[in-house]
């Protein structure tokens, strides 16, 4: 097997860093802790001064982990205490007949959700963004990364409220939402090393005001709309607002509704802004895999618009999203606790413990992938490598908790992508090489540049 080239990552220091070294290269990025060993050990251990971390690497204990014994390892409140300022107790960050009962209330408005009722509003978001690309000066490199943030969180606000998202509300979204990872990463970081927090929560609670900020106002005009005045709409937000308890009955709540709100929205639109931005640099390192694209969506539709029944037809598109979703998985932490005492090879890990199984590490081990730092569409085609395809793979988790909007953000990747690459030519910048940072999602930390050059 031969990859197409070995795209950026931070390399791995050669041993386990002390404390001190392990506190500053955390500070800005997760994966930048990481060592050689990482990449390749069945399970390891993290001691810090306020907590244990645990990683969990081989397969079988991934299974089990988050499939067969998945109600024993709920999710942790340190990743919830990252996220409360932002998305409250909502379905995300709930467990157990909480999280279901949660999950029982929000179901009907995944129906909104169904791949064929949305395509008309992904690609109408698509073919905005396109217009928008045309219209820059491509004589200068593009900032990508702000344009995946609009078109995705376009996608949707189309989705939830049936309205547009403008260009300043999108700005809002990417200029605060990056701003709330690094503020929220550095206060739990503090936290973790028992050292005063210096504001950063404070902050983190600033910058979800403002994300909130940008549909708080929607969402409580439909709530009056739907409560006051008898109004109904059809979309995501009104089947949340409609939503009754499994077993007493009431609704939400507007504050509730916000909360779920939130995270349908965060979980919605970061993640896929996060992976068709990488998605983009890689294509714009391989001309010949922007042409192969090109072909197969002419031989699906020939010159005209993509329609829903083309998708199929975009095996190319499709395997470079999943290649992306593997090298730069969006969520790159899985982040559980130890609810009782529990033995995992040979470690006794106490209830309490945080439990990690971490897609980066399991996706680029090379027991599971043959040349796993390397770009290789083309082994999800490889029958030989289908078992990792199958049980490594873990960009949007596994078992009870898995993203419920893995059909809905693949769909949007393939039009976003194809449509992007259908009008344009992509260039990568010599030397002007993007760098993955992990915090709550994995974003190129210094931002990712290309060139446009537009086709006939």
């Amino acid at each position: 097997m031969t990859v197409r080239f070995t795209p950026p990552f931070p390399d791995p220091h050669p041993a386990k860093s002390s404390l001190l070294r392990r506190f500053l290269r955390g500070w800005n990025s997760w994966i930048h802790v990481m060592f050689e060993k990482s990449y390749t050990m069945k399970m390891g251990e993290i001691h810090l001064p306020a907590q244990t971390f645990y990683i969990a690497n081989e397969l079988p204990l991934v299974r089990r982990i988050l499939e067969t014994e998945a109600g024993q390892f709920p999710k942790h409140r340190f990743l919830q205490d990252m996220l409360d300022p932002l998305i409250g107790n909502s379905l995300f960050s709930a467990n157990g007949k909480d999280w279901a009962d949660q999950r029982a209330m929000v179901n009907p408005a995944f129906g909104h959700t169904a791949l064929k009722t949305v395509f008309p509003l992904m690609a109408d978001a698509v073919d905005d963004i396109v217009r928008r690309m045309s219209a820059l000066d491509h004589g200068q490199p593009v900032a990508i990364d702000p344009l995946m943030t609009h078109v995705a969180a376009d996608i949707i606000f189309r989705t939830l409220f049936s309205v547009t998202l403008d260009q300043a509300g999108s700005a809002e979204i990417f200029d605060a939402f990056e701003a709330y990872q690094k503020h929220s990463q550095r206060g739990e970081t503090l936290k973790l090393y028992r050292l005063p927090q210096l504001g950063y929560r404070r902050k983190a609670r600033r910058d979800a005001a403002r994300i909130h900020a940008v549909f708080a106002p929607v969402v409580a005009d439909r709530y009056a709309a739907t409560h006051d005045r008898g109004e109904r709409g059809n979309d995501i937000v009104q089947s949340l607002i409609d939503a009754r308890h499994p077993e007493t009955g009431a609704p939400f709540t507007q504050a509730q509704v916000m909360e779920q709100v939130s995270t349908i929205f965060l979980a919605g639109h970061e993640t896929a802004a996060s992976s068709m931005t990488w998605a983009l640099y890689l294509l714009a390192r391989d001309p010949a895999l922007q042409d192969a694209i090109r072909d197969e969506m002419r031989a699906a539709a020939g010159n005209a618009p993509l329609a829903h029944e083309h998708l199929r037809g975009l095996g190319v598109t499709r395997n470079v999203f999943r290649e992306t979703l593997r090298l730069y998985p969006p969520v790159s932490f899985l982040v559980r606790a130890v609810s009782c005492p529990v033995q995992m090879r040979d470690k006794d890990l106490k209830a309490g413990a945080v439990l990690v199984v971490s897609p980066w590490l399991v996706q680029r081990n090379r027991d599971n992938f043959p040349e796993p730092h390397g770009f290789d569409p083309d082994r999800f085609d490889d029958p030989a490598q289908a078992a990792p395809c199958k049980h490594a793979y873990l960009p949007f988790g596994k078992g009870p908790r898995v993203c419920v909007g893995a059909g809905f953000a693949q769909q949007e990747a393939l039009l976003t992508i194809a449509g992007i690459v259908r009008r344009f030519d992509l260039a990568a910048i010599p030397g002007d090489v993007p760098e993955p940072v992990s915090r709550l999602t994995l974003r190129a930390g210094n931002g990712v540049r290309l060139r446009l050059h537009a086709r006939d």
